[in-house]
C-alpha cells in the first residue's frame, strides 16, 4: 500500500462516515493526485485556477475538484465548466460572476459561502451582516445557476486551541442562523466546510462536514 493510500486510511478512521474528506492537492504533482484517485479517494481541493485547470485536463474527468482559494472574478470562467464545488465565494460580486458563467456553460454551480472569522486580517469572508443584506436581496433570488449548499471558513492559525474552537462554534452558529432564516426545508443547506491538518479534530467536534487536508494526505515517508 502507498503512504498516501495509508494517509486517507488513518484520516477516515478519525472522522465520522458523513463527514467528507477533500485531499489539498495543491503544489501537488498529478502523481501524487493519481495514487489517491488509484485507491479509490476522488475529491481533491485547489486554491490556485491556473494550477487547477492544468490538473483537470489530465486527470480523470471523474475526480471532484473542489476550489477553495480566493477566486478572482476574472477568472472564474476558466473553472466554471468542470468544478463541483467553489468553497470560497466571499462576495456577492463573486456569487453574480459564477452565476453568469454557470448560466453560459448550462450549469447549476454548488457553492459555499466563505465567512471571515479568524482573528488574522489575511483571511477572505462575508460578515454575518453582509451574508444577511445579501440573502435578503431581490437580486440574490433571481440567481439560478449557482446553488447555496453551506458555509466556509478558516480558523485563525494559532496554538491557542480554544481560540480555534470558538472560532467554529462561531462558524457552525452563522450556519445554524442562515438555515433557520433563508434556507429552512432547504435540503442542500448542510455543508460547514472548516478544519485543516492543523485543527480538523476539533473542526468535526464542532460539527463540521467537510475537511480540507493537505499535509496529512500527500506527506510520505522518506
Amino acid at each position: 500500500m502507498s503512504d498516501i493510500a495509508g494517509n486517507i486510511i488513518a484520516v477516515k478512521k478519525q472522522i465520522p462516515s458523513h463527514v467528507k474528506l477533500v485531499a489539498v492537492s495543491k503544489l501537488k504533482p498529478p502523481e501524487d493526485i493519481r495514487e489517491a484517485y488509484n485507491f479509490g479517494h476522488k475529491i481533491f481541493g485547489e486554491n490556485r485556477v491556473h494550477e487547477l485547470t492544468g490538473k483537470a485536463v489530465i486527470l480523470p474527468d471523474d475526480v471532484e475538484w473542489h476550489f477553495i482559494g480566493h477566486l478572482q472574478s476574472n477568472k472564474v470562467k476558466f473553472i466554471v465548466p468542470f468544478v463541483h464545488m467553489i468553497q470560497s465565494v466571499d462576495s456577492f460580486k463573486l456569487l453574480k460572476v459564477i452565476n453568469k458563467e454557470a448560466y453560459k456553460n448550462s450549469r447549476v454551480i454548488d457553492c459555499l459561502l466563505q465567512f471571515y472569522i479568524a482573528k488574522e486580517e489575511t483571511k477572505y469572508g462575508f460578515s454575518p451582516e453582509e451574508a444577511a443584506e445579501m440573502l435578503q436581496s431581490d437580486e440574490f433570488r433571481e440567481l439560478m445557476n449557482v446553488r447555496i449548499c453551506g458555509v466556509m471558513g478558516m480558523a485563525s492559525f494559532v496554538d491557542d486551541q480554544e481560540q480555534v474552537r470558538n472560532e467554529f462554534i462561531n462558524l457552525r452558529n452563522i450556519f445554524q442562523i442562515l438555515k433557520d432564516e433563508y434556507f429552512s426545508g432547504n435540503k442542500e443547506f448542510k455543508e460547514i466546510s472548516m478544519g485543516m491538518s492543523g485543527d480538523y479534530k476539533i473542526a468535526v467536534e464542532e460539527g463540521s462536514t467537510i475537511i480540507r487536508l493537505g499535509t496529512m494526505i500527500f506527506t510520505k515517508m522518506s
